[in-house]
């Protein structure tokens, strides 16, 4: 989408290196704990035909392994953001609103196409990815205004026009538009049928009643992971 104007400058942080590293913590979380669910059916259960009973090193290895899944567990809580943040998968096009960890919203969304679109007179291309990573909320409009870019009118197989009025789609973008940067917003849609699909050119689309929950529950600055 069209660029709008940034009226807050992403705030450096750490937190997504967090949230990849917790991440990756959990997917270790979760082999220690089958390790571990393994190891303790043979101690409760008795071996399989074939198997040995464990030994000591095997019991001292299983709470050496139950001792670690704990303490990954206790750090990928502390890693956990906080306040109010938002976290969009787009595998399931699902966005989700949290604070302190806790769901309060989800929505079904879509996101980019992964299309390509080429300009063969201006040699420009255009790929409508939604990109992925930490973004924040740089600013929040109420009733926006779509300025349509070029290759809007490409994509239509229209002439692009020089008159700036030409340009303007006020109902494009629904109720309200969330700004993330690099001309990437969270928006609403006029194809409500549409959810769900990885349809658009980057942006994130919602629709109308969950548009407006996601706008009155995040300010400017709110965290958002794209991934």
């Amino acid at each position: 989408m069209n660029r709008p104007a940034a009226s807050l400058p992403p705030p450096p942080g750490t937190a997504l290196r967090r949230l990849l590293f917790a991440t990756g913590v959990v997917l270790l979380v979760m082999v220690l704990a089958a390790l571990v669910y393994r190891m303790r059916l043979q101690r409760l259960e008795g071996p399989p035909p074939g198997n040995t009973p464990l030994n000591a090193a095997e019991l001292k290895e299983y709470r050496a392994l139950q001792q670690r899944a704990d303490t990954l567990s206790a750090q990928v809580a502390a890693l956990r953001p906080t306040g109010t943040y938002i976290v969009i998968d787009t595998g399931r096009n699902l966005l989700s609103l949290y604070k302190n960890g806790d769901k309060l919203h989800e929505a079904v969304c879509s996101t980019g196409s992964g299309r390509a679109l080429s300009d063969p007179v201006k040699k420009r291309l255009w790929v409508f990815d939604t990109p992925r990573g930490e973004f924040f909320i740089r600013n929040k409009y109420p009733n926006p205004v779509w300025v349509k870019p070029d290759w809007a009118f490409l994509e239509e197989g229209e002439p692009v026009p020089r008159d700036l009025a030409a340009r303007l789609a006020p109902t494009e973008l629904g109720a309200y538009a969330m700004d993330l940067g690099e001309g990437y917003l969270i928006h609403g849609t006029l194809y409500e049928r549409a959810l769900g699909l990885s349809i658009t050119h980057g942006c994130v689309r919602l629709g109308d009643r969950d548009l407006e929950t996601v706008y009155k529950g995040v300010r400017i600055g709110t965290p958002v992971y794209i991934y």
